[in-house]
């Protein structure tokens, strides 16, 4: 190999000129240098994986691509992991919940309750070890990711800003060029872009010049003193800056397109927070503060300054520049109009006399968002924009890859396109789990690791099921878009986790998993589609025979009999996260988030796989597997898995002790009886169990 080359190149001169101190150290500088050239070769540094940002996202796939031990290198600009949140947002609360006490000691429940750690194999690698505030500081997230990158060895390499990004074809295929701001290059196959949203959402009007950003105001609550403020936006944002300036500010309006869209009832989590929304408060009891609406494309802000006026001592009074809001549809000769100069009949209050905003503001802030940065990507590796979020995100395939940029796929906030206001993708409890599914694909595709799995016997399906509705958080976090597929093989399944839902004509190619003859059944967490008074009394639904009216979070199975194809997905039913299935099982919607009531959940659930499978799935006890197997020439699949292959209790000396000892302890009613031995009986009677098996088959 060339190592060894260059190993034994310098090892023939030191031969001739060194003692043998002298030759270990040569191996060493050879092994070194070996190395670096694998990496550096013509001056372009080469990987099988590049991740470019250590945000969350990046460091997330970091770790993925660490753990399975992969040629990766994680590009960052900045001379630390996770620099937006030096400066993001504004106010320096983070509104992600940091529920560190929830009564329970399992590790995957409790991430349903924490939305800022990342996922590891390290039990203790968890955000509270940096704060223990139900809304955390914003300065506590990078200390957080400086840990993870430290604790977990990480290969970040800092200071390197991405300029430019292009691809190339060559005999062994696609691969990225990634050129930093020293036109160093950096070559790999597989781009995992991690950039986050950065770039400040901005809408062209007349008089946008005028507009202070999110990014650049003060956040000290002085400097907006008896100052009437007009802010741009009715998002987490727009209402953290509102928020901050109510003590001090005379008035503050607030104007966007849309009506106000509160998390509470949307159930996304990207809605505004209650922990921002005082100014709804001060706006319905009416204390000056209030929300219009109106489209940014037709507004105008015109700048107009007061007549000046004499004060008692006869010096004039400075002016004051007074911004106006007002319409395009007001302005007259719109081509000869400068934005700073409109006169009172340009102004609305002159054309409607109690228009809302006809008064002046001090000061416009626009708080509208950020957008992904485009700008780095050539002609041949921009992803196109999203149609969802107008044009903000890139757009990507159900697997997070770039449509029509093979090799490259979108992690984080920015991958945001295929969940869009209706699950949890944008946000650090949402994309951890999509970053898993990513590295999921990149290890079946370019290494031939199926998605892992877990084989079970069909007469386990359901207390599988039925711990994973209890515990598990992906899907938990990701409702509608991660799900769990259950591939049947008749005596058997096959339990695939987290897979999107929405890739799933593609199951087979992506996870290398075969659908058999027998079917498949899909689990997902949703919400109920039909709108409701939140708070009102017939908000949530407890009879289980009405389960399918379920409004809060639930389970949702869904049985096929073959893998839905690409054209059924586009065609399922609007508001469906899945095509229309074969059967479908909806478990009641439960206050404690708990479904495990043996009548409410756990008996219909069993009736429906039973209706999938074809088949008994009760339980049985010993004695009443002997008697069907007498009886019955098929006797119930419980009983052809377990007792006929003598895979009952467990052989154990003092299991069998207590069972002896249970049976040689009669109770007073029994030591007053006489005649039939009822030892065998009078056991499963203090074991709970019924004399009786209720045994029903049709065979």
């Amino acid at each position: 190999t060339q190592q060894n080359q260059c190993v034994f190149k310098l090892l023939n001169i030191s031969f001739i000129n060194c003692s043998l101190p002298c030759y270990i150290l040569f191996i060493l500088i050879g092994c070194v240098k070996c190395s670096f050239d694998n990496h550096h070769h013509n001056g372009t540094r080469r990987y099988d994986y590049c991740v470019l940002g250590a945000g969350p996202a990046g460091l997330q796939m970091g770790y993925f691509l660490s753990k399975a031990k992969r040629d990766y290198i994680i590009l960052e600009r900045n001379s630390g992991p996770g620099s937006f949140f030096n400066k993001y947002p504004r106010h320096r609360k983070l509104i992600s919940i940091n529920k560190i006490h929830t009564g329970r000691q399992n590790r995957e429940f409790n991430l349903r309750h924490d939305w800022n750690s990342l996922l590891s194999d390290k039990a203790d690698l968890l955000f509270k070890r940096v704060s223990s505030e139900f809304y955390p500081p914003a300065d506590a997230f990078p200390l957080y990711l400086s840990m993870f990158v430290k604790e977990l060895g990480l290969r970040v390499q800092y200071g390197v800003d991405i300029g430019r990004v292009r691809a190339v074809l060559s005999a062994t295929g696609r691969s990225y060029i990634l050129t930093d701001q020293h036109m160093s290059d950096y070559t790999c196959s597989v781009l995992l872009v991690a950039t986050g949203l950065w770039v400040p959402q901005k809408v062209e009007f007349v008089g946008s010049d005028l507009v202070e950003g999110y990014e650049s105001i003060s956040t000290n609550p002085e400097d907006y003193k008896d100052q009437a403020v007009l802010i741009l936006g009715k998002g987490n944002s727009a209402f953290e800056t509102a928020q901050s300036i109510l003590g001090t500010a005379s008035r503050v309006h607030m104007l966007s397109s849309s009506p106000v869209r509160l998390a509470w009832q949307t159930h996304y989590v990207g809605d505004l927070r209650a922990v921002n929304n005082e100014l709804i408060d001060t706006y319905q009891l009416k204390s000056l503060d209030g929300l219009v609406e109106a489209r940014l494309e037709k507004i105008v802000i015109a700048r107009r300054k007061e007549k000046s006026k004499r004060r008692s001592g006869g010096k004039k009074k400075e002016k004051k520049v007074q911004l106006y809001l007002t319409l395009n549809k007001y302005i007259q000769h719109k081509e000869e109009k400068n934005s700073s100069d409109v006169t009172g009949e340009e102004l609305p209050g002159y054309h409607i006399d109690n228009f809302s905003i006809r008064k002046p503001y001090d000061r416009v802030i626009r708080c509208l968002g950020f957008r992904f940065n485009f700008s780095i990507f050539d002609s041949s590796t921009c992803p196109p924009n999203s149609e969802k979020a107008k044009g903000r995100l890139p757009g990507v395939t159900a697997w997070y890859e770039g449509k029509n940029t093979p090799g490259l796929f979108v992690l984080g906030t920015a991958a945001h396109s295929r969940d869009y206001r209706s699950s949890a993708g944008g946000f650090i409890h949402g994309f951890r789990y999509t970053a898993r599914v990513v590295h999921r694909v990149l290890e079946q595709r370019y290494h031939s690791n199926q998605w892992p799995s877990t084989n079970l016997l069909t007469t386990q399906l359901q207390s599988w099921i039925l711990k994973r509705v209890g515990e598990a958080s992906g899907p938990y976090q990701m409702f509608e878009v991660l799900g769990d597929v259950i591939v049947l093989r008749g005596s058997h399944c096959e339990y695939v986790e987290e897979f999107p839902v929405q890739a799933l004509p593609q199951f087979s190619s992506l996870s290398g998993h075969e659908i058999s003859n027998h079917g498949l059944i899909v689990l997902v967490m949703q919400y109920g589609k039909k709108k409701i008074d939140y708070l009102g009394r017939s908000r949530a639904q407890t009879d289980w025979t009405k389960a399918w009216k379920s409004n809060f979070l639930h389970p949702v199975l869904y049985y096929y009999d073959t893998l839905p194809t690409e054209e059924e997905m586009k065609l399922r039913p609007y508001g469906w996260p899945l095509p229309r299935p074969k059967a479908v099982h909806h478990m009641v919607e439960d206050f404690l988030t708990e479904w495990e009531s043996p009548v409410s959940h756990i008996q219909p659930l069993r009736r429906f796989l039973e209706h999938c499978v074809q088949t008994d799935l009760r339980a049985f006890y010993a004695e009443s597997c002997f008697r069907s197997s007498l009886t019955h020439r098929k006797p119930p699949l419980f009983c052809q898995q377990g007792y006929l292959k003598q895979k009952g209790v467990a052989h154990s000396s003092q299991l069998w002790q207590h069972v002896h000892d249970a049976v040689q302890m009669p109770t007073e009613q029994e030591a007053g009886t006489s005649g039939a031995d009822h030892a065998f009986p009078n056991y499963l009677a203090q074991a709970g169990a019924s004399m009786s098996s209720g045994l029903k088959l049709d065979f």
